[in-house]
C-alpha cells in the first residue's frame, strides 16, 4: 500500500542543540494509526514536522496531500465562536459579504467549492449534540471536552486527506469520549492519533511505535500489538540468555585449554631438564608447541568474539522494561478510622479506613471544585486549618485528618530550580538523604536524575517527582487525592503509575475519566457527580460506562 506520510532520515533539533529526533526513517499508510511511545521520545515533535509546523534540522517528509493538526493543548480565547473553532468562520464571512452584495473575487476565492458548508457543518456538528444553530456561540459557552470535539469536528469538515491529532481525549468525560470515537471509526483518509487512551487506540487499524529512535509500524490495534511485542520479547530474553549460555561456554573452553596448554609447557620444561631428550629436538618441539598454541588460543579468541558479539546483539533486542517497586511507611490507616466526608447539601458519603474511592462524572460536574473546597484550609492546599468548610447546598466535603497528600493536574508545588532530591527532603526533612536517593530510584528517578534541576526533567519524570513528594512526605499521608493523574502520561507511566499505588496502605480518592486505569487501582467505592450537583454512589465502574 502507498504510504501517505513519509520519513526520511529525519532529524530535529531544538534551538539549544539538544536532540528530539535523529535519522528516523518510517511510513504512515491510509487509514487510522495509533502512535504511542514513552513521553520524551519525540511523539508531539514528530506530528509537529509532518503538519510543518517545524522545520526539520535535516531529512525531509514527504506528505500525500494537506495536513490538518489539532495540538495537545488546545488553546482557546473566551471570544472566539464555534464557526471559529471548525475553522470555517472566514468561509461563513466570505458567504455573508457575497450575499450583502460585495461580490469581490477574493470573497469567491475563500469559498471555493465550499458552498454547502453550513449546512456540512450542520451534518457533523449534529455528532456532538450541537447544529449550525451554535455556530456564533462563544467558546465560553462550552465545556472543554465539548471545545475538543468540535475542534475535531472541524478537521473532518475541512476534509484534509491526512489528519493528526495529539492526545485529543485528554480532559474527555466518557460521553465526550464515546463521542469522539464514533467519528474516529468513521474518519476518512489518513489519520494518525497520539494517543494513552487503550480504548480509543482499540478502534486503530495500525499502531505504530516511536522508541530508541526508530519508527515500528504494526498491522491491528494496541491490544494485539501489545500482545505481539510481549511474544517478541520472551523470544528475545530467551535468545539473549543461550546466547549469554553459550558465551560462557565458549569462556569456559578456553580455560580448560590455557590450562592443558600450560601443563603441557611445564611437562615439556621438566623432561628438557632431566635431560631425557637432546636440546635441539627440545627446542625444535618448543618452537612447534609455540605455534600450535597461539592458533589454538586464536581460535579460541575468535569464538570468544563471535559469542560476545552475537550477545550483545541479542541483548540489544531486550527492552529494558522499568517497573516500580516500593516499600512504603505504614501511614497507619485502621479500617474503622474515618478519613474524610464527601457531601452534596443532601447526602454524606463517607471515606474510612485503607478505601480506594473514584470520583466521576461529566465535564463541568464539579469534580475538581469538590476537591477544591475538601482540601480548602489543608495544609496540602497551603492553609492553616485542617477541616474545611463548604457553602450549604454545594458539593464539598470535610477532612477527618491532617495527613493529606495532594497531586494536582499541573503538578503545583514543585521547585524546578531545585533537584528531585530536594523537593522530596522538603516534605521528608528527617530522612537520610541515602534513603531518599534509594526510594528515588525505586520511582525510576536514578543516578543523575536525582540531583538535575526538576525544571529541566522530562515530564514523565517530573511526575515522578511529584508523586515522590506525595508518597515520601513525614509522616506518611493517610489521605492521597489525586485529580486526573493520568492526562499527558504515556502508557507505561501510567502503569507506573499503579505500580507505585499499589505499594501505598492509606486511603485513596481519585478523580478520572480513565477507568481502565482505576480498574487497575481496585476501586472499592465509587461516586458519581452528576452535572446538577448531585452525589450517587453507583456499584461499579461498569454501571457509569453503561449509561
Amino acid at each position: 500500500m502507498k504510504s501517505a506520510i513519509s520519513l526520511h532520515n529525519l532529524t530535529f533539533q531544538w534551538p539549544d542543540g539538544t536532540p528530539a529526533l535523529s535519522g528516523l526513517n518510517g511510513s504512515f499508510t491510509p487509514g487510522r494509526t495509533g502512535l504511542v511511545g514513552r513521553n520524551g521520545t519525540g511523539k508531539s515533535t514528530l506530528l509537529k514536522l509532518v503538519a510543518g509546523l517545524l522545520e526539520p534540522s535535516s531529512g525531509r517528509v514527504d506528505r500525500s496531500g494537506e495536513v490538518g493538526y489539532l495540538p495537545q493543548n488546545l488553546t482557546l480565547r473566551s471570544d472566539t465562536t464555534v464557526a471559529a473553532l471548525l475553522g470555517i468562520e472566514h468561509i461563513l464571512a466570505a458567504m455573508k459579504a457575497i450575499e450583502s452584495g460585495d461580490v469581490s473575487q477574493e470573497h469567491f476565492d475563500t469559498i471555493g467549492n465550499d458552498w454547502d458548508i453550513e449546512s456540512r457543518a450542520d451534518e457533523e456538528l449534529q455528532q456532538t449534540g450541537f447544529g449550525a444553530a451554535d455556530l456564533q456561540r462563544r467558546v465560553a459557552e462550552v465545556s472543554g471536552g465539548e471545545a475538543m470535539l468540535i475542534a475535531v469536528t472541524g478537521l473532518r469538515i475541512r476534509r484534509t486527506p491526512i489528519t493528526l491529532l495529539d492526545e485529543p481525549t485528554n480532559n474527555l468525560d466518557r460521553s465526550t469520549r464515546r463521542s469522539l470515537t464514533r467519528m474516529v471509526e468513521e474518519w476518512p483518509g489518513t489519520l494518525v492519533v497520539v494517543s494513552h487512551d487503550l480504548d480509543l487506540l482499540e478502534h486503530m487499524d495500525n499502531t505504530a511505535e516511536l522508541h530508541a529512535g526508530e519508527l515500528e509500524t504494526f498491522g491491528g490495534p494496541y491490544s494485539e500489538w501489545k500482545a505481539y511485542r510481549e511474544q517478541e520479547q520472551a523470544a528475545a530474553l530467551q535468545s539473549a540468555q543461550s546466547a549469554q549460555q553459550a558465551l560462557k561456554v565458549e569462556k569456559r573452553q578456553r580455560a580448560e585449554a590455557e590450562t592443558k596448554l600450560a601443563r603441557r609447557e611445564r611437562t615439556a620444561q621438566k623432561t628438557q631438564k632431566d635431560g631425557g631428550i637432546p636440546k635441539i629436538l627440545a627446542g625444535k618441539r618448543a618452537a612447534n608447541a609455540q605455534v600450535s598454541a597461539g592458533k589454538l588460543r586464536g581460535t579460541l579468541e575468535d569464538k570468544i568474539v563471535a559469542a560476545q558479539a552475537a550477545a550483545d546483539a541479542a541483548d540489544a533486542k531486550v527492552r529494558d522494561e522499568q517497573h516500580i517497586k516500593l516499600e512504603l511507611p505504614d501511614p497507619q490507616v485502621p479500617r474503622a478510622k474515618r478519613i474524610a466526608e464527601l457531601h452534596d447539601g443532601g447526602r454524606t458519603f463517607v471515606i474510612q479506613g485503607p478505601e480506594r474511592v473514584a470520583l466521576v462524572g461529566p465535564n463541568g460536574s464539579g469534580k475538581s471544585t469538590l476537591l477544591t473546597r475538601l482540601l480548602a484550609g489543608s495544609p496540602a492546599a497551603g492553609g492553616n486549618a485542617v477541616v474545611g468548610g463548604t457553602p450549604p447546598g454545594l458539593p464539598g466535603g470535610v477532612l477527618l485528618t491532617d495527613r493529606v497528600g495532594y497531586l494536582p493536574q499541573r503538578l503545583d508545588g514543585l521547585d524546578d530550580g531545585a533537584s528531585a532530591l530536594a523537593n522530596v527532603q522538603s516534605v521528608a526533612p528527617s530522612t537520610p538523604s541515602g534513603t531518599i536517593r534509594n526510594r528515588l530510584a525505586r520511582l525510576l528517578l536514578r543516578g543523575p536524575a536525582a540531583d538535575r534541576p526538576v525544571g529541566t526533567l522530562s515530564g514523565g519524570e517530573r511526575f515522578r517527582v511529584g508523586l515522590a513528594k506525595l508518597l515520601l512526605a513525614e509522616p506518611p499521608a493517610q489521605l492521597l487525592v489525586l485529580d486526573e493523574p493520568t492526562n499527558n502520561l504515556d502508557i507505561s507511566s501510567v502503569e507506573q503509575l499503579a505500580e507505585a499505588l499499589d505499594a501505598y496502605r492509606g486511603a485513596v480518592l481519585i478523580v478520572s475519566h480513565d477507568f481502565a486505569f482505576l480498574e487497575r487501582l481496585g476501586i472499592d467505592t465509587v461516586l458519581e457527580l452528576g452535572a446538577d450537583g448531585r452525589l450517587q454512589q453507583r456499584r461499579s465502574l461498569e454501571d457509569v460506562a453503561l449509561d
